[in-house]
């Protein structure tokens, strides 16, 4: 067996590498079935075959020789300060950060290679060989979550206004123990390149609020010079020798391409300028590619938007600071990026979620877990692109904004009015996302409807079985809403369900999903929607939709939406087109927000009451058997995930109906007026 080496401190000399037993980590094998690997290697093209071939190739030689290999490197020059920081808040410092139901107490030694949530542990072995994919040791979310170093940002903001040598120290101790804990390819951190970048971008803009090169302080300095710039050196190579091409191409490659553009653009290696001129072209490239001309990403997961977006935008920003600009085509479709957040909210700024959401967050600038990157973004837009509409759904001048644009920003997002929204319908045909709205006063009616494609590139690893689904706003309140996420690599039975099409509002044909998930975050047989009619007047929305996700049971799926803004009554015609007489089983649930209280007036009409809204009166089909499902596991239906790891018991309107023969299903939503 090849020799392997483990990062060691030698006392004055830094970091070398040693030699260690070949035995050192052993652990089990994967434990993923073997049709999962089938099923893979489907979704591939054939190149993308010669370049898998190419990264195993890769992965053997890294396994021989560059293990535990830390670097003997310097900046050829000090990064210059390009963030016009302005004046931020000292707040009592609580190290204990929330995330995924757990809590992080970071002024204690950490595990970085323990799920806190299951307490199990990832081994120290070759991380390519490690197994994430299953529960067997543990869910690597976590341990990404915490090896991310999102409080790094808040230590740093804590040291610059307090100037107390303490947070200087457990800075660099939190750093320090990383490094011994986390060897070069030893250890699932180094599995996931998008987790690589998102510490890139974390320490960049550590190291602009702690002033790196402003400190005096020599234990620091010695810090600095010996671990960090090796440990940020090591990142940047990883970074770009470990591209996601092909079929994984998504957000994990514009993380990439981000985070060394960031990296590059700042510190000086002898390689930064072919690192920089590299992947400042990905993202000019993926900024086009990945989102719609009207800035709606491919990914068709709502919430994953803003994370997305803080890739493409803090580049951006850092781009313009640092000499490097990029083109007026990006400014423009990031512009456009910004416009559709602005459009998916309802008039109080709720965001209607569709597809996978994992409380994602490339940096966290505040430790209130209640601030929300969504309006933080507008906040941004609106100094960048002088948008003041977009204003009144921001909440603010936040941290992150003062970090990024100082107290000339401050200036330009005073002097911009708050103008109202204009509550105006905006139809994307292309993409297939409707918003209906009627807005009037302090009263909306949202209608999102989804007639969009199942997700991104061959695999839609973050799309859920959700054609012809729709969401309900009712002044600013959810109503009729998505299930949710809840897991990713864990929980098999759980994940099959909340992407699955019965936790959508649509219509699941013979208990079968539109299209065939064959991984947590894998789908095969993609479903095709059509857009056959639609208009938009003032008095009316209409959209006409179908898709062809159950061709292969002989049926087709046919869905219209009507908004009638006079009368305040939405209209949803369902059509089940068989294309011969046979058996067929319908399922039609409506989910429901878990504030909704739900009173049944007869056998098909209930009345919805939500607080602080109107109320809704829905009356559904005659011919559907009906009964409301809470909480059920058995199968399971009846279920809401308001953020990742987390769920809750919440209504259903559940309708089914067998049938034999080409049918249509008719459901009215009444507004309510006192």
């Amino acid at each position: 067996m090849a020799s392997v080496y483990i990062a060691v401190e030698i006392p004055h000399k830094g970091w070398k590498k040693q030699k260690i037993s070949p035995n050192f980590g052993q652990t089990k094998k994967n434990t993923m079935p073997l049709s999962w690997y089938l099923n893979r290697l489907r979704t591939m093209s054939v190149p993308e075959i010669g370049f898998r071939v190419g990264q195993y190739l890769q992965k053997k030689k890294e396994k021989k020789s560059q293990i535990g290999y830390f670097p003997e490197v310097s900046l050829l020059s000090l990064p210059p300060k390009i963030l016009p920081i302005g004046p931020l808040s000292t707040t009592n410092h609580t190290p204990i950060l929330p995330f995924f139901g757990q809590e992080l107490d970071y002024s204690q030694p950490i595990n970085w290679h323990l799920d806190i949530s299951s307490q199990r542990s990832f081994p120290l072995i070759f991380a390519k060989d490690i197994d994430i994919r299953t529960e067997h040791y543990g869910s690597a979310k976590h341990v990404w979550e915490v090896n991310r170093m999102q409080f790094l940002p808040l230590l740093a903001i804590q040291y610059r206004t307090t100037q107390e040598i303490k947070y200087l120290r457990q800075f660099q101790q939190i750093l320090e123990s990383w490094i011994e804990q986390n060897p070069y390819l030893l250890g699932v951190n180094w599995y996931s390149n998008i987790e690589v970048n998102v510490r890139l971008i974390v320490w960049f803009f550590c190291w602009e609020i702690i002033d790196v090169n402003a400190q005096s302080d020599q234990k620091f300095k010695d810090f600095v010079k010996n671990k960090w710039i090796p440990l940020i050196y090591l990142h940047c190579r990883y970074s770009h020798d470990n591209p996601s091409k092909y079929s994984s191409a998504n957000n994990h490659l514009v993380s990439e391409y981000a985070g060394l553009f960031i990296a590059a653009a700042y510190w000086s290696f002898k390689e930064s300028e072919e690192w920089r001129t590299y992947a400042q072209k990905g993202l000019e490239r993926e900024i086009q590619c990945q989102h719609s001309a009207q800035g709606i990403n491919k990914e068709e997961a709502a919430e994953y938007i803003q994370f997305i977006t803080d890739f493409f935008f803090f580049a951006f920003v850092v781009g313009q600071n640092a000499g490097h600009p990029f083109s007026e085509e990006y400014a423009h479709q990031l512009e456009q990026i910004f416009e559709y957040i602005y459009q998916l909210m309802d008039m109080k700024g709720n965001i209607v979620f569709y597809g996978d959401e994992d409380d994602g967050k490339v940096c966290l600038f505040d430790p209130d877990p209640h601030v929300d990157n969504f309006h933080s973004l507008l906040t941004s837009g609106v100094v960048l692109f002088d948008k003041p509409h977009w204003k009144v759904k921001s909440h603010g001048w936040d941290t992150k904004n003062k970090i990024l644009f100082g107290e000339e920003g401050k200036r330009i997002w005073e002097a911009q009015p708050a103008v109202p929204p204009g509550g105006k319908s905006r139809f994307y045909v292309e993409e297939g996302h409707f918003i209906m709205r009627k807005q009037q006063d302090q009263q909306e009616i949202y209608l999102h409807f989804d007639a969009a494609p199942l997700g991104f590139l061959s695999i839609a690893a973050h799309g859920h079985a959700d054609a012809l689904s729709f969401v309900l706003h009712v002044d600013g309140q959810p109503v009729v809403t998505e299930a949710g996420t809840y897991t990713y690599h864990t929980e098999r039975e759980w994940r099959n369900y909340f992407i699955g099409t019965l936790a959508h509002n649509t219509i699941r044909i013979d208990h079968r999903n539109q299209a065939q998930s064959t991984g947590p975050t894998m789908w095969m047989h993609h479903y095709q929607p059509q857009v056959l009619h639609h208009t938009s007047q003032p008095h009316m929305d209409k959209v006409l939709a179908t898709h062809n996700g159950y061709e292969r049971l002989g049926v087709t799926h046919q869905r219209e939406i009507i908004l009638d803004k006079e009368k305040e009554i939405i209209t949803i015609t369902d059509q089940i087109l068989l294309r011969k007489p046979k058996p067929h089983l319908l399922e039609v649930p409506l989910h429901l927000h878990p504030s909704v209280k739900v009173e049944a007036l007869s056998t098909n009409e209930f009345l919805l009451k939500t607080p602080g809204s109107r109320d809704v009166r829905v009356k559904t089909d005659a011919l559907l058997e009906k009964k409301l499902i809470k909480g059920q596991t058995q199968p399971m239906l009846g279920w809401f995930s308001p953020s990742f790891q987390k769920k809750e018991p919440t209504t259903v309107i559940y309708g089914k109906a067998p049938i034999d023969h080409s049918t249509t299903l008719v459901t009215t939503f009444t507004i309510v007026n006192p």
